[in-house]
C-alpha cells in the first residue's frame, strides 16, 4: 500500500515539475521574441531593454533579477537558434488566441518604444503574426490597441 501512495505522489510531483518546466520554456520563448524585436535594427537600446524588463516584471510578476536572468537565457537561446519558429511553436502550443493577441500587443509595445516603426520591424511583426497563427486583423488590432490605448 505504501508503494502505491509513493508512486502516486511521484506522479503528481513529476506533473508539477513538467508544468513548471513548460511555463518556463514559454516565458523564455516570449522573451526571445521580445528581444528579437528589440534587436531588429542591429542593436537593442537601453530604452528597449528597460521596456522588456518592465513588461516581464509587470505582466509575469518577475523580480528584476529574474527578469534579467530570463533575458540572458532568451538571448542565449536566440543566438543558438536557426529560426524563430521554435519559439512561436512553444507559445502556440500553450496559449490561446486571446493570449497570443496579448503577446502581439506586447511585441508592438517594443516596436513603438521609440515612437516609430521601421520597415524591418514591420516585416518581423508580419512574420510573428503568421508564426503565432494570428489573422492580419488580429495583428493590426493589437497594433492599434498599443497606438491608441484610450479608444
Amino acid at each position: 500500500m505504501f508503494n502505491i501512495v509513493k508512486q502516486f505522489l511521484a506522479k503528481i510531483t513529476e506533473g508539477q515539475f513538467a508544468d513548471e518546466k513548460m511555463e518556463h520554456a514559454t516565458l523564455v520563448a516570449i522573451c526571445a521574441l521580445l528581444v528579437e524585436v528589440a534587436r531588429t535594427n542591429g542593436t537593442c537600446t537601453q530604452t528597449e531593454m528597460e521596456a522588456i524588463l518592465l513588461i516581464l516584471r509587470e505582466t509575469y510578476g518577475l523580480s528584476r533579477e529574474d527578469a534579467e536572468a530570463l533575458v540572458a537565457e532568451a538571448q542565449k537561446k536566440l543566438n543558438e537558434s536557426v529560426d524563430l519558429w521554435q519559439f512561436a511553436k512553444v507559445i502556440d502550443e500553450n496559449y490561446s488566441i486571446p493570449q497570443r493577441i496579448e503577446i502581439a500587443e506586447t511585441l508592438w509595445r517594443i516596436v513603438y518604444v521609440d515612437g516609430k516603426m521601421d520597415k524591418y520591424e514591420h516585416h518581423l511583426m508580419t512574420k510573428f503574426g503568421k508564426l503565432l497563427r494570428l489573422t492580419h486583423e488580429q495583428l493590426i488590432g493589437a497594433k492599434l490597441k498599443v497606438l491608441h490605448p484610450t479608444e
